[in-house]
């Protein structure tokens, strides 16, 4: 794997991967933001819940924007769990240890100068004439179904109104006019809407910067929950250690508030207290965009508004967006959580859980494989008990695996085997039924089922695919020899 350090922002990301065979394409050929280059990174690489035919393949860059002149777009690049690997310079398999680590030995974020930002080499000013987010910044549509175009990769980063503890996350955010942009922030669910309530209180704005086209160190992070980065806890500390290196700021030109400084765009604007608007305004299908379990998120009646203030860019700005249900926001959001889900367990019981695996069809969150080891007898049961534990401090696992140690986590196709073979549905079966689910999952709604008290309100499973421990010896798996293929086939596996 590669050093850490090699990689500081977008650029050297995209330069790293250029540099490794079969991990990135570009093209120039003309495409239309409006569905059109979503619809073909679908089939180049996008994964996840996507719909088939798709597949995990390399990132790309489209160099020809159509009503963007000089325009470029990155998508996918954390589309694949080895292109992940190769950015943050550690195995594809321990990357929730190292996501866990990070979180543990926090590095605080550093202010520069804006003379040294590069993301405020170009500036816009919403006073000047003829200023157009719509027209600065190539934000794609991922179907002709969208509400409109969406940043999907904008780095949110707000304050506390009253302490100033900062925090930085990822939302659903679409352009509504030229300087207004609505922005879904889940109740409850992230500390950027709990500072929005507490400005709106008071009848104040809320400042917020949206950094975009950053170091994926950092689109990682800021994908952690609470509990594991409660409220107070700043994410760019976590992408900080997983550089060995703080992430450096700039502060806004036009707010109160700081933004990443080498972004390859930065959009400076204040979420408006008691102002809302309807997120499909414009399209009127009553659909908002693709989410990650592989649906089209219902539309919203009432958005807030960040009101822009000013763009800002690096010369020749690269727009970074991903698919909504794409292998991109697996590995964003079920790293962390893998992370997450490693910290609490290892703290109950110490080495038994091996690894963790938030898998590609729950959309990163929807599904962990657990891979548990029991040496004692004593440990029996004891496996069921971690997986409560993961659902008692994610209320968006749907479903957890067990699997043992000898069952290979990250192949779904390995853990079904333990399903078939290891596994009687009346014994196995762990229902918890009327529980905190994700609203996103169209299972989870009172029209699917009459048991279904509110939207949201289902049910977990637990799935135990382990071997009884006084069983071992009659579940021993064939053993192969072990045997260096290279020496046989040294182009396949150098």
């Amino acid at each position: 794997m590669m050093l850490n350090n090699e990689v500081i922002d977008l650029r050297s990301a995209l330069e790293l991967l250029q540099s490794i065979d079969g991990q990135l394409v570009e093209t120039n050929v003309e495409v239309d933001p409006m569905g059109e280059l979503s619809g073909v990174y679908r089939h180049v690489g996008a994964g996840g819940t996507v719909m088939r035919p798709t597949q995990e393949g390399p990132a790309m860059i489209f160099n020809n924007i159509k009503g963007h002149p000089g325009a470029r777009v990155a998508i996918g690049l954390l589309a694949s769990r080895k292109r992940v690997g190769y950015l943050l310079g550690c195995e594809p398999e321990k990357l929730g240890f190292l996501l866990k680590d990070s979180v543990n030995n926090p590095i605080k974020p550093v202010v520069i100068p804006n003379e040294k930002a590069k993301c405020q080499e170009v500036k816009y000013y919403a006073t000047d004439e003829n200023f157009d987010i719509r027209k600065l910044v190539p934000a794609p549509t991922n179907t002709l179904e969208d509400a409109g175009p969406y940043i999907t990769l904008g780095m949110c980063y707000a304050s506390h109104p009253e302490t100033g503890e900062s925090d930085v996350t990822i939302h659903r955010m679409c352009f509504q006019s030229k300087d207004e942009i609505s922005i879904f922030l889940q109740p409850g669910a992230r500390h950027i809407g709990y500072f929005r309530e507490l400005a709106e209180a008071k009848g104040e704005p809320l400042p917020i910067s949206i950094s975009i086209g950053v170091d994926p160190a950092i689109e990682i992070a800021s994908c952690f929950e609470a509990p594991t980065t409660p409220l107070g806890y700043d994410e760019l500390q976590a992408a900080g250690a997983i550089r060995n290196k703080p992430v450096e700021l700039v502060q806004c030109l036009t707010i109160n508030e700081k933004a990443i400084a080498n972004a390859e765009y930065v959009i400076e604007g204040e979420i408006l207290p008691g102002k809302r608007i309807r997120e499909d305004i414009h399209s009127n299908t009553g659909k908002a965009m693709p989410e990650f379990p592989g649906y089209c998120g219902p539309v919203n009646p009432e958005l807030p508004i960040i009101k822009v203030k000013a763009v800002t860019t690096r010369k020749n700005p690269i727009m970074q967006t991903c698919i909504g249900p794409s292998e991109e926001h697996v590995s964003m959001a079920g790293i962390p959580t893998e992370a997450s889900i490693l910290t609490m367990v290892d703290k109950a019981m110490p080495g038994k859980l091996l690894n963790v695996y938030c898998a590609s069809s729950g959309g990163g969150k929807y599904i962990a494989v657990m891979q548990f080891k029991k040496s004692v007898p004593s440990d029996e049961g004891r496996q069921r008990q971690a997986a409560l534990l993961a659902f008692s401090a994610f209320a968006e696992l749907k479903h957890v695996f067990l699997v043992d140690e000898d069952v290979d986590p990250f192949d779904m196709k390995d853990v079904m085997w333990a399903m078939t073979t290891r596994f009687q549905a009346d014994l196995d079966v762990i229902t918890i039924p009327g529980v905190q689910c994700h609203p996103l999952d169209p299972s989870n709604q009172p029209e699917y089922s009459p048991h279904i008290r509110a939207r949201g309100v289902a049910c977990k499973a637990i799935f135990d695919c382990t071997i009884p421990f006084d069983q071992k010896n009659r579940f021993e798996r064939a053993k192969f020899m072990d045997v260096d293929p290279a020496h046989w086939l040294p182009d396949m596996f150098k």
